[in-house]
């Protein structure tokens, strides 16, 4: 019998259906194909199309821009269901929740209406380029650099850890438009990456998240359009970051609550599959009490990130609830998977066993969109 999940209070009939339609999507077109995209560093580019045509990108973003008109709810149905698939190379959580709302909410309407429908299309793979070879966390402190020169900017630097950077068509980029004023001389600019100027470094040799295409990416020269900065004027960028960053991390707590009881499922599967000393490894007690604490993590984890969708689909979730909910799953997922890897023995640290694979591609979580060190400086702020 699989973990009994309550049905979360956000669902509804659509998004079900919706849920059906990712789960189907994922198996066909993802599953089978884990090895050889870890093996190669990079998915299939038609991926992004083959989502396009049946409605699975840009789900949260309205009709008149070419995307599904749906809302916060919609993306998370499709990434529980990617983390339940056990696949972390498609980087639609970065293209889907991410970038295109950073062109929903600070584009220029021309642009909008330019560059939306081709991330609804798949037409277009989206990134966004802020951490830098020597500035991990710390954004007010890039390097790259935009200086404008009539009606374009000229960017120059060096960006790393891009998710979505080998196959990305356009890549928001951190920059300094002002090299002498901290946080408030940060902009975004959107780079379309047929830019002359533009190149791509080495795909990353990661410990996890093997099939992920994380890239680094160079700015020589490259020159675009003034009307490409996000915002009605430059400077704006550390205060857009902060606005989008909780939404951010919701999707990463969203994985990993999905994660944490996808690895529990396998686990039960197996340990009352598994014998050892003439019956299954389930009836030891030191499996069912780890069962049962790995279950009630889940349960609770999966109760809060609940309240914490209802309140961003009313707008109210605020940057502490956010790095709060980043904060708590993503470390409950570590010590539930690493509890679980246990339970498969040898077996575990094999990595054509998904355990294995999920134990390597959660560690990240307590990593990016903010370490957990920086969650907890965030959160200590309010109290």
């Amino acid at each position: 019998m699989p973990l009994q999940i309550p049905k979360s209070s956000w669902t509804n009939t659509e998004l079900e259906d919706l849920r059906e339609l990712a789960r189907s999507f994922l198996q066909k077109e993802l599953v089978p194909n884990q090895e050889r995209w870890a093996a190669e560093k990079k998915i299939d580019r038609e991926v992004w199309t083959k989502a396009g045509e049946i409605g699975l990108l840009a789900l949260s973003i309205p009709e008149e821009y070419g995307g599904g008109g749906g809302t916060f709810a919609h993306e998370a149905v499709l990434y529980e269901e990617q983390a339940r698939a056990g696949d972390s190379s498609w980087g639609v959580t970065v293209h889907n929740g991410i970038v295109a709302h950073y062109l929903l909410a600070y584009a220029a309407e021309e642009r909008k209406r330019e560059w939306l429908p081709k991330f609804a299309s798949g037409e277009f793979v989206g990134a966004v380029a802020m951490t830098e070879p020597g500035t991990g966390s710390d954004l007010q402190n890039i390097k790259t650099r935009a200086v404008r020169d009539g009606d374009h900017y000229v960017i120059n630097g060096a960006k790393t850890f891009i998710t979505n950077g080998y196959h990305a068509d356009l890549v928001v980029v951190a920059c300094k438009t002002d090299p002498d004023a901290g946080a408030q001389g940060v902009s975004l600019i959107a780079v379309e990456t047929d830019t002359p100027g533009f190149r791509r470094g080495r795909v990353l040799d990661k410990v996890g998240m093997k099939g992920q295409d994380t890239a680094e990416l160079f700015f020589d020269d490259v020159r675009v359009p003034a009307a490409n900065l996000l915002g009605d004027a430059e400077g704006q960028g550390f205060v857009q970051l902060m606005l989008q960053l909780p939404q951010e991390r919701l999707i990463i707590a969203v994985t990993a609550v999905a994660g944490m009881e996808a690895a529990i499922d396998l686990t039960l599967q197996y340990t009352k599959e598994r014998t050892a000393f003439g019956r299954p490894i389930f009836n030891f007690q030191n499996t069912k009490f780890t069962l049962a604490e790995a279950a009630t993590e889940a349960a609770v984890a999966r109760a809060f990130l609940d309240q914490c969708i209802e309140r961003h689909l009313k707008g109210e979730l605020d940057v502490q609830g956010a790095a709060m909910a980043k904060l708590w799953t993503t470390e409950r997922v570590n010590k539930v998977i690493d509890d679980c890897l246990q339970l498969f023995g040898g077996y575990g640290y094999m990595t054509e066993y998904p355990i294995a694979r999920a134990w390597a591609d959660v560690r990240i979580s307590r990593i990016f969109g903010g370490t957990s060190e920086i969650m907890k400086e965030i959160i200590s702020r309010t109290l």
